[in-house]
């Protein structure tokens, strides 16, 4: 085991975990989950931090501040924490409780903002209100994850490479795209690979990422109410589409057999199984990035209240979910039966 003296000097790269006995396809799935900031945002935050101190732009009186919907503000947070620095996360409505408490709990400042954006998200409030704050004192250090080259190129150096020191012949890779730094990070590196691999991006319905007509999300990570400036559909032979419903399903048919990931996970294994069902291709090895775990939202997507408010009590009637508890046999029960001495 490493000793480390840094909080994100430790990150678990090489872990992945074969779908096949539960979705009946050669799907293996990137758990990128496994560090102290609990995300694949490690990489990126970790990169844009280090380059900033390089380019001299990041000072011991500089005031971190970035935009983001959760996990890129945790592992920003927990970087702060470690090097001194101070850091103020602007995010929004939709950011999971648990991941406030967290970034708070590191030390870091969190404003939420409520105002609904042009194109009926928050992103561009929320970019508005840290532009106010850079303009307000030269202090603050916008590191800018939306535009920051140093996003993509964390995936370039460590996320692509892992995946294709496992699996070296790869056929297809999907990956969620929000601000589409691990997506043009990996699709840029398997370019220029010895072989070709399918680069499939997977999005979120009502995400205005790749165009269309924008339209309600609730769960945070993929998806955007803008056209991330750091993509490029050059380097992107397929785009799927996902409803949040369907995001959920899955989430809950994983969690159903012991692996508890996040929403970016259930969206992108979503539409992966979609994929390979339509191309009934059994030979072929395809690999999908989980970007977290679900501890964080327990309150939402795992939530039975959520779930019902937002997307009707019938949501996970066709989920193929089966109960190790079988709550008709328990309620026939006596209670001398149910309960032991």
């Amino acid at each position: 085991m490493p000793v480390i003296s840094a909080p994100h000097a430790f990150n678990e790269g090489s872990l992945f975990v074969d779908l096949a006995s539960i979705f009946g396809y050669r799907l293996y799935l990137k758990c990128e989950g496994f560090n102290f900031a609990g995300s694949i945002k490690l990489k990126a935050a970790n990169e844009m931090v280090e380059s900033a101190e390089r380019d001299g732009s990041l000072t011991p009186d500089s005031i971190l501040v970035e935009s983001s919907s959760g996990n890129l503000g945790v592992a920003l947070s927990m970087i702060a924490a470690s090097k001194g620095y101070r850091f103020l996360c602007v995010t929004d409505c939709r950011c999971n409780l648990s991941t406030k408490l967290l970034m708070e709990a590191l030390g870091s400042q969190v404003h939420v903002v409520t105002d609904l954006d042009a194109n009926g998200g928050f992103l561009g409030t929320r970019l508005e209100y840290v532009r106010s704050l850079c303009a307000s004192d030269d202090r603050y250090v916008w590191l800018s994850q939306y535009t920051n080259a140093g996003n993509w190129r964390a995936h370039y150096r460590t996320t692509a490479p892992e995946i294709a020191g496992q699996f070296p012949r790869l056929d297809v890779l999907f990956l969620g795209t929000g601000t589409a730094g691990t997506l043009m990070g990996c699709a840029r590196y398997f370019r220029e690979w010895h072989r070709p691999v399918r680069i499939v991006a997977v999005d979120s319905v009502g995400s205005v990422a790749f165009g269309g007509k924008p339209g309600r999300r609730m769960i945070p990570g993929l998806g955007m109410s803008m056209r991330p400036p750091l993509l490029d559909e050059s380097y992107v032979d397929e785009v799927i589409r996902v409803e949040e419903a369907d995001t959920i399903r899955t989430c809950h048919r994983l969690a159903r057999r012991g692996f508890l990931f996040g929403g970016s996970t259930g969206t992108v294994v979503s539409a992966a199984t979609d994929w390979l069902a339509q191309h009934d291709r059994h030979d072929l090895t395809a690999v999908a990035v989980a970007p977290d775990l679900g501890e964080r939202y327990l309150d939402t997507i795992y939530q039975t209240n959520w779930l019902q408010d937002l997307y009707g009590e019938h949501l996970l009637d066709s989920a193929g979910l089966e109960s190790s508890w079988d709550e008709k046999s328990a309620s026939s029960r006596t209670p001398e039966h149910r309960r032991r001495p």
